[in-house]
């Protein structure tokens, strides 16, 4: 591929970037780039007898039904629903007519790259407002529904993205952005709070909340339980050391300030007694529940802090409930808003908590539960008692089924906890897939996946580390993997491979790992650190040009968890791991699968070229080992991505894997 000339002078280092012309994704040599690099991948992976063989499989596992847990107001529920191989799941509604279908987003679209992404049902249950993604795009378009007809009104609210719907008498509150072009790649800057009116233009909605002074500061806005306060959640880059504003519907509507933003988590739960419940991690690493008055008095513990960590919160069923995590699977304990504990809510499983959906006035609790087995299943709680509402059996026998808990020892002595799932029949040494993350307080919880059962019944073996960066052991186990500290998620990374080698579950040759964004970053890193270790790699959506991530779209929130590299000191940090600029001539990488996808505007595309490219040229043609991009087409980040894409793209992962791990 052409190297240019192009460099850059960061505190007295020049540095080469010579396919920096891959950042105009609508440029002829970049489209020329894409074409040349799947006319090669997509042959490739089309030869491997195990991607036809998994395709299969993977596509009777994802045969299941699913089914999201549903919002319900004023004696109208409603929810999603895949009965198994659509491409976007379905909304139902039932009220006092009976059940229908509501909402059919595989209309939309031919392809199913139309996907509804966010949805909000009226207090009174009489309208829903939704909104919809095209080819997963982060940009969002809004709508609303009547919900007694199923018409869709002629309401349509654009430049939306990273927003809530909360509905307040004849409209509703939300964020967007000034207009933009979508296919832009700059940074989305100046979000503002409006308040839409139902049948108006929304260049009549009325601007509630702004802060022109802090461009990059953005916000969400939702209306508490009884209607009588708005707050606005106050959010800059990925931090989730949230502000809070809120302002009283019921007087003259002024904006005052509960909580300073950069601070800690501050997230508010619901009005009660003359002030706030807010779920915050101030003085309380692993999280805690505290009343907030509004009159600026004293702040009284709620639920206190312990050893589990309080990873969310909701007000719902005239109570608390808060989501802990004990060895990274939920478990829900409920309170009441005085702090007496009124006991657990039992779950199926060891599992995860994907969704809690409720009113503090409504006397039910919805669950969405799934596992590394079980299907998303929505459950009801209420006086005590927990039913099914809808759900299905795991297409793979669970008695058949391993799930162990297992922990490495890290660099700095820091235990690193792992599941291994497999099934009881494989033999060991065996093909095995370590799945990491490692960022943005996003945890690793037991999720279900169909491909992975698939490459469980072809004798493979799935690990899931959970790695510093995430929120498994709280805010300091977050911290410990951010910024300076990243290399410290590879180092543990590595310690979960060589744990499973030592354990004799895998060899350097059958050992495989995988991630996606921060995680495809994670394995690009770990690859170029240890290319000795690893028998395949999988690389999804990737973050690897970490000098100039914040120049693109919505890399700029991330600087809160990595750094910039116009500051000297995290240049040095950042330059040391990043993977576009750590790759070396003469080295033997495993075999490599870059994905990426052509409209994916949260990790744009040019951090996947830049990276293979760069491996290609260093390659000069001679590696015994493919290093491929795969580019996939009307799709993003992940965001929406139908059914149909997701089982050939698995397909073509697990596959690859399947295929590279034979020692």
């Amino acid at each position: 591929t052409r190297r240019s000339d192009a460099h850059d002078d960061y505190h007295g280092t020049a540095v080469h970037d010579p396919y920096r012309w891959t950042e105009d994704p609508e440029s002829d040599e970049t489209k020329a780039f894409v074409a040349a690099q799947n006319a090669i991948t997509m042959p490739y992976l089309a030869s491997l007898p195990e991607v036809a063989e998994l395709r299969t499989r993977i596509a009777e596992m994802w045969d299941v039904p699913r089914t999201s847990a549903p919002q319900h107001r004023n004696g109208v529920t409603v929810w999603a629903h895949n009965d198994g191989l659509q491409n976007q799941p379905v909304y139902y509604v039932e009220d006092a007519s009976g059940r229908r279908v509501l909402l059919d987003p595989n209309t939309l679209s031919e392809d199913g790259t139309v996907a509804v992404i966010a949805t909000s049902l009226s207090p009174d249950g009489s309208r829903l407002a939704y909104t919809v993604s095209e080819s997963g795009s982060d940009w969002q378009r809004a709508h609303i529904l009547d919900v007694s007809t199923g018409e869709r009104l002629d309401d349509e609210l654009r430049f939306l993205k990273f927003t809530p719907i909360s509905w307040h008498e004849d409209g509703f509150f939300y964020a967007r952005f000034p207009e933009q072009d979508p296919a832009s790649t700059e940074p989305s800057r100046n979000m503002a709070v409006y308040f839409h009116r139902v049948g108006s233009a929304q260049d009549e909605d009325e601007l509630i909340h702004a802060n022109p002074d802090e461009p990059d500061v953005g916000f969400g806005a939702e209306v508490t339980d009884d209607g009588r306060f708005l707050v606005i959640t106050e959010w800059d880059s990925t931090s989730t050391k949230y502000g809070v504003l809120y302002g009283d519907l019921t007087g003259e509507g002024n904006i005052l300030r509960l909580a300073d933003r950069g601070e800690a988590l501050h997230w508010v739960l619901d009005h009660h007694d003359g002030g706030f419940l807010v779920h915050t991690d101030r003085d309380a690493p692993n999280g805690k529940v505290v009343w907030m008055p509004l009159d600026g008095g004293e702040v009284r513990t709620v639920v206190p802090e312990s050893d589990a960590v309080i990873e969310n919160a909701i007000a719902a069923a005239g109570r608390i409930v808060v989501i802990r995590m004990r060895e990274a699977s939920h478990h829900l304990e409920s309170f009441d808003y005085a702090g007496e504990r009124l006991g657990d809510i039992p779950l199926p499983g060891v599992g995860s908590v994907a969704e809690l959906s409720g009113r503090p006035s409504d006397p039910a609790l919805f669950i969405g539960y799934q596992s590394f087995l079980h299907p998303p299943t929505a459950l009801r709680w209420e006086d005590g008692v927990t039913d099914l509402f809808a759900g299905a059996e795991p297409p793979l026998d669970p008695d058949r089924v391993v799930v162990e808990r297992t922990h490495a020892v890290s660099t700095d002595g820091a235990e690193v906890g792992m599941f291994v799932i497999r099934l009881a029949e494989t033999a060991l040494p065996a093909p095995v897939e370590l799945y990491g993350y490692g960022g943005f307080n996003i945890n690793l919880t037991p999720l279900f996946h169909p491909a992975r059962l698939a490459f469980l019944e072809a004798g493979g073996v799935v690990a899931v580390a959970n790695l510093r960066g995430g929120n498994e052991l709280g805010e300091t186990w977050h911290e410990q993997g951010m910024l300076g500290n990243k290399q410290q998620v590879f180092d543990d990374f590595i310690a979960c491979a060589e744990k499973l080698i030592t354990d004799g579950i895998a060899t350097p040759r059958s050992l495989g790992i995988r991630g996606g964004s921060n995680g495809g970053l994670l394995t690009a890193a770990v690859m170029l650190q240890r290319p000795d270790l690893f028998g395949a790699v999988v690389s999804q959506v990737p973050v690897t040009d970490m000098l100039r991530y914040q120049h693109h779209t919505a890399g700029r929130y991330w600087t809160a968890e990595y750094g910039d590299a116009k500051d000297a000191e995290a240049f040095e940090w950042l330059y040391a791991y990043s993977p576009l600029h750590n790759v070396r001539d003469g080295v033997a990488y495993p075999p490599l699968l870059v994905l990426t996808a052509e409209t994916d505007d949260r990790v744009v595309p040019m951090h996947a070229h830049k990276f293979t490219a760069a491996l290609q040229w260093a390659a000069g043609g001679e590696s015994e080992n493919p290093i491929l991009e795969r580019v996939e087409t009307r799709a993003g980040h992940g965001l929406g991505k139908p059914t149909a894409k997701l089982i050939d793209e698995s397909a073509d992962v697990f596959g690859f894997l399947l295929h590279h791990l034979k020692g």
